[in-house]
């Protein structure tokens, strides 16, 4: 086995977006080979269009510390309410943005993998992934990578 961890992204909301990125360039930090792949609505995280303003949604939500119940999660503009709770906890917490969180992967050597199967299935060019990313790859092709390393996580 390979010092190597590969994760799957399958979720491209804010508050989803984190975890892989965090894991994959601390991997980095601790001189690991770290890849995510990138499927379904993961591919948001590394969309031109979207990486930048990703949301969190509070319905169906429970675990959110929100101080309102969480069925009123479901009114205009509680979505934008929540994202800008989010983004606020994680400001306050010294985090970085999910767009400098994928720079510090792409300087750290992470590599970015969005899904070609996905891809096409939802009609998003390659042209609308980041710079920072391949431009695609293959289930062969990771579960090749993954075969290989020491950690996989699905997120």
């Amino acid at each position: 086995m390979a010092n190597r961890i590969a994760i799957i992204a399958s979720k491209g909301t804010l508050d989803m977006a984190y975890p892989p990125l965090i894991l994959a360039s601390t991997a980095a930090a601790m001189d690991m080979e770290a890849g995510i792949f990138f499927t379904f609505y993961g591919l948001n995280i590394i969309n031109k269009k979207k990486y930048a303003n990703l949301k969190v949604a509070p319905i169906a939500n429970p675990a959110m510390p929100m101080p309102v119940p969480n069925i009123l999660g479901m009114l205009p503009g509680m979505t934008a309410m929540a994202t800008k709770m989010m983004k606020g906890m994680m400001e306050k917490g010294n985090m970085p943005s999910i767009p400098d969180l994928i720079e510090i992967c792409a300087e750290s050597g992470v590599k970015l993998w969005p899904c070609q199967m996905t891809l096409d299935v939802m009609s998003i060019s390659p042209e609308d992934i980041i710079d920072e990313a391949e431009k695609s790859c293959g289930a062969g092709a990771f579960l090749d990578y993954a075969a290989e390393a020491s950690m996989s996580l699905f997120i």
